[in-house]
């Protein structure tokens, strides 16, 4: 009796149980979830800016209660400055400015950085070479100086020069093997043609042919004291650290000024096939010049973009990955530069649906150029980039981000402080404009890397000759 008596009350507990489940369930659904909050602008922190005489440009930016800073040396100088037999000097050069300087060898920069609770690093793209530091907020004033000794006396030991050539010639057969590379490669080759920004890859001889003559003579042309900026965002002793600034830096040559040669992208409809024999997945690439962020209406390109595929709830994202299941992870971006940028959408796609994934990207901007999005389907976008732009800028390296962008871009402070009220004075039929004025079908490249004897044929549709 007692065990029938059990199992008895075990089995009316559980179903009181699974019927409270199903019933808090069935509430929850219908429930509407909260509205959103309203949305909220991102506020600057309130900078300290001055020049040196030599032409450096400073910002200082005391944020946050951690006890520690961040600070970047932005100098104006990248591929963008290298010549055609020059594709990867100015990484060569930053690889060999890690190498130590003139007072300081690699691993006393590497240790005395560490010493300080933070590290020493150099980075290249192509506009930009940075070289990125933290430190312990009691350390800042002598980070400043160390970061100045690695700017402004480089070493360059010839020693070095060979290792540093082959793990670039290694970086290139790594590069050469993702078809994501090879598909940007030709996109860019395309739509730039000479211009630096259309050079994505070097060649092993090219990299084998720069000796350390070529390394000065770059650094002697394109670094000094005039194309340079330098951020600290954090938690430091303001007046200690400008007195280190200043002490530091003052003495660096103020170099040549700023160069920049503009960009004269293609935009015509074309269509280019990278064989990769075997392949089970296609590479695309498909887009064109867009206006770029110094233009008033880049906030409403950037929600149109955000909707149209650069977001995971976007139309083509939901189409080719959800609906049709094509693809994993399709994305569109901006991708800008100095005066420069183009959209463009990527998706890595299962050989046999090529033609049929093209169809559909096509399908879904053809659908945004005719008819304005719902208003909810916009407002859901809009809650998403402003969101995620101030959480981007919710950290000390965010924020030098942004100034950087403001920068390079000649934008002003209110570019940052307005942008998710801009964002969210978008209107659907300011979405449909941004479409039909700079989502054109017939102005694309349209770049494939993949198997030429099972896509070709199905790329035929979009201009491939057989």
């Amino acid at each position: 009796m007692t065990s029938i008596s059990t199992k008895l009350l075990r089995g009316l507990v559980a179903g009181a149980a699974i019927n409270l489940i199903g019933a808090a369930q069935a509430d929850a659904q219908k429930q509407a979830p909260p509205a959103p909050g309203a949305p909220r602008n991102f506020t600057l922190p309130k900078t300290a800016d001055f020049s040196l005489p030599n032409g450096l440009d400073v910002t200082l930016v005391p944020y946050g209660s951690v006890p520690k800073a961040w600070m970047q040396l932005v100098v104006r100088t990248g591929n963008a400055n290298e010549k055609a037999d020059e594709v990867w000097l100015s990484d060569i050069v930053g690889d060999m400015m890690e190498e130590g300087t003139t007072t300081r060898t690699a691993q006393e920069v590497a240790g005395q950085a560490a010493g300080m609770g933070g590290s020493v690093n150099i980075g290249n793209s192509l506009d930009e070479t940075t070289i990125s530091a933290s430190a312990l907020s009691e350390f800042i004033p002598r980070m400043v100086e160390l970061v100045a000794d690695v700017a402004r006396n480089p070493r360059f030991p010839e020693s070095e020069l060979q290792r540093l050539r082959n793990d670039r010639i290694r970086a290139l057969a790594q590069a050469k093997a993702q078809p994501s590379t090879l598909a940007l490669e030709r996109f860019r080759g395309v739509m730039y043609g000479d211009h630096p920004y259309g050079r994505v890859l070097s060649t092993e001889a090219m990299i084998n042919s720069f000796d350390a003559a070529d390394v000065r003579n770059f650094y002697t042309a394109n670094f000094g004291a005039d194309r340079a900026h330098l951020y600290i965002a954090g938690k430091f002793d303001r007046a200690a650290t400008e007195a280190a600034i200043r002490s530091a830096f003052s003495g660096w040559a103020r170099g040549p000024a700023a160069t920049a040669i503009p960009a004269k992208p293609v935009s015509a409809r074309s269509i280019a096939l990278v064989d990769r024999p075997g392949a089970v997945q296609s590479t695309v690439i498909l887009g064109l010049p867009v206006l770029n962020p110094s233009h008033p209406d880049y906030p409403a390109l950037a929600v149109t973009n955000a909707l149209l595929g650069g977001s995971f709830g976007s139309r083509i994202t939901r189409n080719i990955r959800e609906n049709k299941g094509y693809t994993y992870s399709p994305f569109s971006s901006v991708s800008s530069r100095y005066r420069d940028a183009y959209w463009a959408q990527q998706a890595d796609v299962t050989t046999d649906v090529t033609g049929a994934s093209l169809k559909e990207i096509f399908l879904e901007i053809d659908r945004l150029r005719a008819e304005p999005p719902p208003v909810d389907e916009l407002r859901g976008i809009q809650n998403y980039l402003g969101g995620i732009f101030v959480l981007q800028n919710s950290s000390a390296t965010g924020i030098i981000g942004q100034l950087r962008f403001l920068n390079l871009h000649g934008l002003g402070r209110d570019y940052l402080e307005n942008f998710v009220k801009r964002v969210h004075a978008v209107t659907p039929a300011d979405v449909t404009r941004m479409a039909r004025t700079h989502i054109r079908p017939d102005q694309m490249t349209i770049v494939v890397v993949g198997d030429k004897s099972k896509v070709a044929s199905q790329l035929a549709p979009y201009g491939l000759q057989m």
